[in-house]
Formats: C-alpha cells, sequence, structure tokens
C-alpha cells in the first residue's frame, strides 16, 4: 500500500513539475497590469489600447500592433471577456506572448504571459520532500450553514475576499488540528496554510486540495501535496494569504518547499 502510494505520488510530483515549467506556466508570467493603473490605456511593452468597459474589456489596435486576437490578424476593436483557461490558450497573443484577461473583484487587468521569461529559462526545479505515509491522514469536513467571506491580504499587497465554504479536522502528530477550507466546482477543497516552517523551511504559505469528502465528509488530508503557490513562481500573481485560523504552529516538513 505504502509502495503503491509512494509511486503514485512520485508520478503526481512528475506532472507537477511539467505543469510548472510548461510554455506557459506559473514561470512564464512576466507581468500582471490592472486597467485602472493606467488611465490612457497604454499597458507596459503591450501595444494597442486597453480600457475597462462594464463586463468586458476594449481593446483597440492596428494590424501594425502585431496583435491576434483567436488566431488572426488583429485590427480594429473587440470586447473580452475574462479568459476561461490556461494562458495557452488565451484570444490575444503578441508573437509567442499571451496575454490573458482577468478580473478580481470588479477591477480588470492583463496578464503576459512570455515563455521566454528569465524566470522559466533559470528554472532547476523544486524543493520537494519525498513520500512519507505519516503525512496522509484521515480528516472530516464540516461545511458552514453558509458561505463566508474573509478578507485576506494578497501577494500583491492588496487585500481582497477570500470564499471559506467549511472546516476540515484532522489529526497531525497527535494533535487534532483544523483547517478553513473553500470548496472548488468539482466538490473539491482547497486550503491556504502555514506552519511552523513557512518562511524558514519552506515558502511564506502553501496551498492543499484534498480530494471531494464523501457524504459523511471523510476525506484524506495529505500533506505530501502540499503545493506552492503561484506566487512562488512570478512576483506578478495575486495569491491570498492564510485567512485567520490557517497557519499551523506545528512543522509541515512535506509536500513542496520551495525552488531549488
Amino acid at each position: 500500500m505504502t509502495t503503491d502510494a509512494s509511486e503514485d505520488w512520485q508520478r503526481w510530483h512528475e506532472r507537477r513539475l511539467a505543469t510548472v515549467a510548461a510554455p506557459y506556466g506559473p514561470l512564464a508570467l512576466i507581468g500582471t497590469h490592472w486597467l485602472e493603473d493606467y488611465p490612457d490605456g497604454r499597458l507596459p511593452d503591450i501595444p494597442g489600447s486597453w480600457r475597462a468597459d462594464g463586463d468586458a474589456v476594449v481593446l483597440t489596435a492596428t494590424e501594425a500592433d502585431g496583435l491576434t486576437v483567436d488566431g488572426q490578424p488583429f485590427g480594429g476593436e473587440v470586447r473580452l471577456a475574462a479568459d476561461p483557461g490556461p494562458a495557452s490558450a488565451a484570444r490575444v497573443a503578441y508573437g509567442e506572448r499571451r496575454l490573458v484577461v482577468l478580473v478580481r473583484e470588479g477591477a480588470w487587468g492583463v496578464r503576459d504571459f512570455d515563455p521566454e521569461s528569465s524566470a522559466r529559462r533559470a528554472f532547476d526545479g523544486l524543493r520537494v520532500t519525498p513520500y512519507d505515509p505519516r503525512w496522509a491522514v484521515p480528516g472530516r469536513f464540516t461545511p458552514y450553514n453558509t458561505g463566508r467571506t474573509v478578507r485576506v491580504p494578497n501577494a500583491d499587497g492588496r487585500e481582497r475576499g477570500l470564499g471559506l465554504g467549511g472546516e476540515l479536522v484532522f489529526e497531525l502528530e497527535g494533535r487534532e488540528l483544523s483547517l478553513q477550507v473553500s470548496l472548488q466546482g468539482d466538490g473539491s477543497l482547497w486550503a491556504v496554510f502555514a506552519d511552523a516552517t513557512s518562511g524558514s523551511g519552506s515558502y511564506r504559505f502553501r496551498f492543499l486540495h484534498p480530494v471531494a469528502p464523501d457524504a459523511e465528509g471523510r476525506t484524506t488530508v495529505d500533506f505530501n501535496r502540499a503545493l506552492l503557490p503561484p506566487c512562488a513562481f512570478a512576483d506578478h500573481f495575486v495569491c491570498p494569504f492564510p485567512p485567520p485560523g490557517n497557519t499551523l504552529d506545528v512543522e509541515v516538513a512535506a509536500g513542496e518547499r520551495t525552488l531549488s
């Protein structure tokens, strides 16, 4: 059983490395530009004019600007909704770069992904702790009666709402601990947490994605699969910090720790 779990973790880790190092993975992000910061519509090193207009971003450009929209050379004006998928599928491109439209709490922005980014070229792997079965423990999820939103600082220095759907309780090293978690669309859970290694033996906080609980709320809390947040790879992500109560006072010496 342990061997199977260890081999499964190794496959997971290899897939994770491939995702991180992909041409439009988190290492490729070279900028996040909030349109409210550029009232003239001109973004740094990005052609065209970009402005927020209600529920969309309006891009105006000429073909000489060198942008493409939906794979075709673009000239004129187009309304762009937030890109729902991966950066590689963004509607707007500038050469090999992908310009991803996003919105956060009504603020519109454009992310600039460049597969030739210095961070991607310099990437030398992750410092990760090998699988250890003691870090995979049973957990029980209890949903809140109604969803909660707490305001937490984000990695870009702004404060935003973080939706929380319930509490995940588990036992680690003989102690009962808990995390406030968010519910994902597929029923799985998402936790932003810190621990006694954060900022020293590990990045300042990490993400965890427990599988969907069963009908009785049972799931597995597997810290072997603790993830570095996107902002560990590029300063231009807006990762939320752990909400109140999600800083564990134990050393979680497991999972992804830092970049190599």
